[in-house]
């Protein structure tokens, strides 16, 4: 089975399909930007992450990082929190996707203001239900920009990875879906190619663990 990675993948996740006789290419569809001297004066005492991106600028840069000093942390996705972990902060709550982080907060606090450290392409999950109840607010602090490059790829490819609702955008600028299967880490990127095919798997939860079996499920032969 030829797979298409829509990013650069970890050591660890490559090794893993390469032991089960997967071949693999690698190809980035999109490029991350990270806003220059972004306009953070004042956060507020909740601080929320929803991807691996916004955490590493935030630690680049000093004067921020020292701003999230001893704020609640919320994140999406086991990678993020682990990021965080690592990096000495907190994780009071991590979910797998922004949806279910947003109804989390919604329902269990009142009154309280967030920071959303993100990119400015992002879905609008939090920012739309997060301030429907007990009259909590969020702020968004805009960290980058998503730039999609569109890239032909040469062959056939049994199937393709994707991670994030822009890399399908940015695959699908120069190249189409017919002849393939599409699997989807999550819900949003799953209702993104649902736009392209309906040839498409969505992982049970958003890891790299569910992903690959997905990806092996789908590859076992079906008696007719």
């Amino acid at each position: 089975m030829r797979l298409l990675a829509t990013k650069q993948l970890s050591g660890a996740f490559k090794a893993r399909l390469l032991s089960h006789q997967f071949s693999l290419v690698e190809q980035t569809f999109i490029e991350i930007i990270p806003i220059k001297n972004p306009n953070v004066n004042t956060i507020c005492d909740n601080v929320i992450f929803t991807s691996q991106n916004a955490v590493k600028i935030v630690l680049s840069i000093p004067r921020i990082l020292k701003m999230i000093k001893d704020k609640t942390i919320y994140c999406v996705g086991e990678k993020t929190a682990l990021l965080l972990s690592k990096n000495g902060q907190k994780v009071t709550k991590m979910t797998q996707n922004s949806s279910e982080l947003a109804h989390f907060l919604s329902k269990n606090y009142t009154n309280e203001a967030f920071s959303y450290f993100c990119g400015k392409l992002r879905t609008p999950d939090l920012e739309e239900i997060l301030p429907q109840n007990n009259n909590n607010t969020i702020e968004a602090v805009e960290l980058y920009e998503t730039q999609l490059k569109g890239k032909r790829v040469k062959g056939h490819f049994d199937g393709v990875l994707f991670f994030s609702p822009s890399g399908v955008r940015g695959y699908a600028l120069d190249n189409n879906f017919e002849n393939t299967h599409s699997f989807c880490i999550g819900p949003s990127t799953a209702k993104e190619v649902a736009l392209h095919t309906p040839n498409f798997t969505v992982a049970k939860t958003p890891t790299e663990s569910q992903l690959l079996l997905s990806i092996k499920n789908h590859n076992i032969p079906h008696e007719e």
